[in-house]
């Protein structure tokens, strides 16, 4: 009996790390996947590695555009109106 459980366990584990590490549309995807395919072992692979991605969307913060300007050489944001880099001194 317990074997079977961990059969199962097993079996639907990209789906389990689907759930612990996602929080989008994709659980489903995922899930119907691992159910069908799943017996393949190249569509149980693919459940997990899908499982395993990261995620595609980041989030990315504003800057606004009074706040000074970013150095080509260095990406450092220097003052608006700076002619040079305060960070490491070529012009900006």
């Amino acid at each position: 009996m317990e074997f079977l459980i961990f059969m199962v366990i097993l079996y639907f584990l990209p789906t389990i790390a689907a759930l612990a590490l996602r929080r989008d549309d994709d659980v489903a995807g995922i899930f119907l996947v691992n159910f069908f395919l799943g017996w393949t072992i190249i569509g149980w692979c693919v459940a997990l590695i899908w499982a395993a991605a990261s995620q595609r969307s980041m989030e990315v913060s504003h800057v606004p555009v009074s706040s000074g300007r970013f150095c080509s050489h260095c990406g450092a944001l220097s003052p608006y109106g700076a002619r040079f880099c305060a960070a490491c001194g070529r012009a900006v």
